[in-house]
């Protein structure tokens, strides 16, 4: 049995695993996911220490913005985690924050929407979010809508806040689970230097693709959970 903690992305919580973490339980494994409630994104990160306090042996997963989070507790909590799994995301450099990683229009255009809404970032409309590139192919439209409804907004602190990294362990197998780009479009991107991928040159990186949007947990859960299974 593996222990696997589920770290969500943006506007999600740990109901956005349902049914990845049905398929996970049915294989006979421990299945935790977390809702990071924090307004900042190191609250974020400190949440996800104390969830993998006195385990071993975890599969430490995030999805999206819980990419950056997870690369740091990772190093903060290191014995406690056996293999960390990026899902159609990736690790920022210190320093960085999330909104750091998108064009200057976007990054204007978040903002705003903060901005206008009391220093909170609501979950985009599918029209919005194909505007700024986030592809949402594989959800019909209940779906969207049923995702869209529980969403929660972000915190300012967490969309523009930097997290404090460490030191990569290259011991640690890291898996990136490619969704919306394929593993030759992070090649790229790793050669060109990109911050988010550039650390994904090592050794300890592998990928492997799940052609689908950029939320497979809604889109491709059975395969997901596949993926993952085979990771512990």
């Amino acid at each position: 049995m593996t222990t696997y903690v589920l770290v969500p992305g943006f506007w999600l919580g740990a109901w956005a695993w349902d049914e990845v973490g049905a398929e996970l339980r049915a294989s006979g494994h421990d299945v935790v996911p977390l809702d990071l409630l924090g307004s900042t994104a190191e609250a974020h990160v400190d949440e996800v220490v104390a969830a993998l306090g006195g385990r071993e042996g975890v599969v430490l997963v995030g999805h999206s913005g819980g990419g950056p989070v997870v690369a740091p507790a990772a190093e903060r909590a290191r014995n406690a985690v056996s293999h960390l799994v990026f899902v159609d995301t990736g690790p920022l450099p210190d320093g960085l924050a999330q909104i750091d990683f998108a064009p200057p229009e976007g990054q204007e255009w978040t903002r705003a929407r903060i901005a206008a809404n009391d220093g909170v970032n609501p979950m985009p409309t599918r029209e919005e979010f194909d505007a700024q590139g986030t592809s949402t192919a594989g959800l019909d439209d209940a779906t969207f809508a049923r995702v869209h409804e529980r969403s929660r907004p972000e915190p300012e602190g967490v969309v523009t806040g930097s997290i404090r990294r460490g030191t990569p362990d290259p011991t640690l197998p890291k898996t990136v689970v490619a969704c919306s780009f394929t593993a030759a479009d992070a090649k790229g991107l790793i050669d060109a230097g990109v911050p988010g991928f550039a650390e994904m040159s090592g050794r300890e990186w592998s990928f492997t693709e799940l052609p689908t949007g950029h939320w497979p947990m809604f889109s491709e859960p059975k395969a997901l959970a596949s993926l993952l299974a085979g990771l512990g």
